[in-house]
């Protein structure tokens, strides 16, 4: 899944149906890539 901000930044998620993402790389991309406060990931997910 690619993931556009509205001020440029962007990133990938691995997305598999059948496999769930572990909540250590879940983190990793909220916090460093996308830099989401994880308020704001609950609100757009």
């Amino acid at each position: 899944m690619f993931f556009r901000h509205k001020n440029g930044r962007t990133t990938i998620v691995p997305y598999h149906s059948n496999e769930k993402i572990g909540y250590g790389l879940l983190n990793k991309i909220i916090k460093k890539d996308i830099k989401l406060t994880r308020e704001e990931f609950e609100k757009i997910s």
